[in-house]
């Protein structure tokens, strides 16, 4: 596994490159050994806490976890903590998928993105700050559902595979999920 580290308020030490890349040793068994996986890591302080983002894209999926704690290094146990409850989690799953569907890995998204706005309560029109595109994958809305939930966001931007149309899973606050669909 290869890492790419990026700091924000925050020079990332070697002590901190080392602490992590041995904690995310435990994660390297996931993988194939000539897999080619490179692991996104950002460290940021604030004045309240010390965040930590780890995000592993791969060719089927993007895995992604965050913490924030007063220690940096109790982040980092807690992110790896995380990503490994989520590979466990989605292993069997993906799996399963893979052999009712050959070639699943194919349809999942390799870059989830989103467009975030900033609107004013006082009339303005809403900022768009920033803007992101990604290759829309044809996938069956549980696939949807399933990376969405790798993801960790409240929505997941996808081509249905059966009717070709855009769709949008969302995720509602009672923990069921929802589908938006185009009407033409």
């Amino acid at each position: 596994m290869k890492y790419l580290f990026r700091g924000e308020n925050i020079e990332v030490t070697e002590a901190l490159k080392e602490y992590t890349m041995k904690r995310m040793e435990k994660l390297e068994k996931y993988f194939q050994d000539d897999a080619d996986v490179v692991a996104h890591v950002t460290m940021k302080v604030y004045r309240d806490g010390q965040r930590v983002e780890v995000t592993v894209p791969t060719p089927g999926l993007i895995l992604r976890a965050e913490d924030k704690t007063d220690d940096m290094y109790a982040a980092i146990d807690n992110v790896v903590e995380k990503l490994g409850r989520q590979i466990r989690k989605y292993k069997t799953r993906i799996h399963r998928k893979a052999r009712e569907h050959e070639g699943l890995g194919n349809f999942f998204s390799q870059v989830q993105e989103t467009v975030e706005n900033n609107g004013d309560a006082h009339g303005e029109e809403p900022r768009i700050v920033r803007v992101k595109r990604f290759a829309l994958k044809p996938m069956n809305v549980e696939e949807a559902v399933l990376q969405m939930d790798l993801l960790g966001h409240n929505f997941f931007v996808f081509q249905n595979a059966e009717t070709d149309d855009v769709g949008i899973v969302y995720k509602r606050r009672d923990g069921t999920y929802g589908l938006i669909e185009p009407e033409f």
